[in-house]
């Protein structure tokens, strides 16, 4: 039964379009901030020390494409073009910051003898300082809002399957 209430609901569309939105809105929002400020998002990816210290050009690149991807990406969500495919980039990389942002803010409580929740930091994701705990559960509701978008079998209220329908004769 409930199996079937949820393939109602899905049918609908509703799930899939509030995923699209959350996620692709969020991309958009914050790929745009970090474009805006190139220099900021350049110092907090170095905090990160992800990159080897002998390739700064590596780093340099990441700041350069990953606010085009996450914008672009964020479009193509918000549009309904590439659902699948698009959920599961934004969902791989959520995954990554995520656990970044988890190892960082471990590492600034333990050396401020902190509990994690107390920890704030601007981790990059272009909204400034934050709080760890509250920007943890952020990316936790983005995974599973992505997750949405990937199980979701409906297609309505997405671009693609519009241009699809008008491009058969169909009424989009």
């Amino acid at each position: 039964m409930a199996d079937g209430a949820l393939r109602r609901l899905d049918d609908t569309g509703l799930p899939l379009l509030l995923a699209r939105l959350a996620v692709g809105g969020m991309f958009v929002m914050l790929g745009a901030a970090k474009l805006d400020d190139p220099v900021v998002f350049l110092k907090a990816l170095r905090e990160y020390e992800m990159f080897p210290p002998g390739a700064p050009w590596l780093m340099n690149a990441t700041a350069a494409a990953l606010p085009l991807a996450e914008v672009l990406c964020g479009a193509l969500l918000l549009l309904g073009v590439a659902v699948r495919g698009t959920a599961l980039f934004l969902g791989g990389m959520l995954l990554v910051f995520t656990v970044a942002i988890a190892l960082r803010a471990a590492e600034l409580a333990d050396a401020g003898a902190l509990p994690v929740c107390a920890v704030a930091f601007d981790c990059g994701c272009g909204k400034g300082v934050q709080n760890a705990c509250a920007k943890l559960a952020e990316n936790a509701g983005l995974l599973l809002a992505c997750g949405v978008a990937l199980a979701s079998r409906s297609r309505r209220w997405c671009l693609r399957a519009a241009l699809l329908r008008a491009g058969r004769g169909a009424p989009a």
